[in-house]
């Protein structure tokens, strides 16, 4: 009989994870993706289409989890019973599971009063205009910035390259970019090296850097921060900061995010994993998902029986950033200290994707997905 392994959420980390027990455990799992919406929304994509640049993508998620030998069912998962092993919906049906990874994700909450919020999302009304204004020459000084707390930044320095080139366009080369950022370097959660190599990148394409920086908030055309006196700006917007999404039942810390092990194992809840942005793992990146699903996969796998030593969760991050123009490309092996691991390149420093998020599983099974819809336009 085939253990039931029920993936809460519907995300890059829940696919990965579903596509990953496939490989490892074949016939021995029985997978169910448990999620709360139709859709699942490639999202680094959002980024670019404030500018025009790009366009999310947006696939059927019960098609794609048929097409990974998973099933779905739309529902949101709210509580777990460990005892008897079972997940309550918000409907209030219990769903029987083996095994449970939760790919539930976080809330993003807004963090500096004043500021347009950029939610990472499809449609960003608020965003979309400080751009129109951007390119219709209204805006002169235009702030990015991040709340401490946020490790994962990479969109802040993407909105800013993406407005220094609309910026240009338009014929408003004087317009100011200016990043503000709680980092003691820019992007230094790739190594030092990925970073100075940033820091000259941004430099040389007009986009000051002030780092080492908290943004407290926007009002009366200045930017309050801490330390360091108000800066002057026309527009400002800001990531969002993120608090863990709580599943009644799970143990989680004061922000709601969950303790896991190097197996990605919950701490204090058996048979329980949890991936991606819900986990205490300070980084919430795609990428990170998808290898925290693989760690997850592969352990399950194991206590089934299956011929496989599960390899641990060991991050490395790779990630592509778009400057408006050829994209640069950026790799840190977090275990292996800040140094020679990490760089920023022209080129891919790794082989098998063309999206944003690097997942060994996932990016290929994207890939097809993508090729298949082209095809049958």
């Amino acid at each position: 009989m085939s253990a039931r392994v029920l993936i809460a959420g519907g995300g890059p980390g829940a696919l990965e994870a579903a596509l990953a027990l496939r490989d490892a455990a074949g016939e021995r799992v029985e997978v169910e993706i448990c999620a709360p919406g139709r859709d699942f929304v490639y999202r680094p994509f959002a980024i670019g289409e404030p500018y025009g640049a790009s366009t999310a993508l947006r696939y059927d998620l019960a098609e794609l989890a048929r097409r990974a030998g998973a099933g779905f069912r739309l529902a949101g998962v709210e509580a777990v019973d460990p005892e008897a092993r079972q997940a309550r919906t918000r409907d209030g049906e219990r769903i029987p599971y083996d095994h449970l990874i939760l790919a539930v994700g976080a809330r993003m909450l807004e963090a500096v009063p004043g500021a347009v919020t950029y939610w990472g999302a499809v449609d960003e009304p608020r965003v979309h205009a400080v751009v129109r204004d951007l390119r219709e020459g209204r805006l002169r000084r235009l702030v990015f910035t991040a709340p401490g707390g946020v490790s994962w930044v990479l969109p802040l320095y993407e909105l800013a390259l993406l407005a220094v080139a609309e910026a240009a366009k338009a014929g408003g080369e004087g317009a100011r970019i200016t990043v503000v950022t709680p980092e003691e370097a820019p992007l230094l959660v790739f190594g030092r090296r990925a970073s100075e190599e940033a820091a000259a990148y941004l430099a040389e394409r007009g986009v000051e850097v002030v780092a080492g920086t908290h943004p407290v908030r926007f009002q009366d055309g200045a930017l309050s921060v801490a330390p360091g006196e108000p800066l002057a700006a026309d527009a400002v917007v800001s990531l969002p900061r993120l608090e863990g999404r709580r599943v009644e039942g799970v143990p989680h810390d004061a922000d709601g995010f969950v303790a896991i092990d190097r197996q990605c194992r919950v701490r204090g809840l058996e048979r329980a994993f949890a991936i991606g942005d819900v986990t205490s793992f300070p980084i919430k990146q795609g990428g990170i998902a998808t290898q925290q699903a693989d760690a997850a996969a592969e352990a399950i796998a194991a206590e089934l029986g299956c011929p496989i030593e599960p390899r641990p969760f060991d991050p490395v991050l790779r990630a592509v950033l778009w400057t408006g123009g050829e994209p640069r490309y950026l790799y840190g092996e977090l275990s292996g200290g800040r140094g020679d691991t990490s760089a920023m390149s022209d080129s891919s420093p790794w082989p098998g994707s063309s999206g944003k998020i690097v997942g060994r599983h996932l990016s290929p099974f994207l890939d097809a997905a993508a090729k298949e819809r082209a095809r049958s336009r």
